[in-house]
């Protein structure tokens, strides 16, 4: 798959590399700002019950 990806990217290695961290971090952001906070209210860790 990354394979792919890389053989698409337009330009030189150099470019091929910036453009392929852009993408990196766009995902990393898009995960850290829209998909985990969608996902953390459905998750049962908050759920916690203690009994003695």
């Amino acid at each position: 798959m990354y394979g792919f990806i890389w053989r698409h990217l337009p330009g030189p290695t150099a470019a091929k590399a910036v453009i392929a961290l852009v993408l990196v971090l766009a995902v990393v952001a898009l995960l850290l700002f829209v998909v985990f906070p969608w996902v953390e209210p459905r998750l049962p860790f908050n759920d916690v019950t203690v009994d003695h």
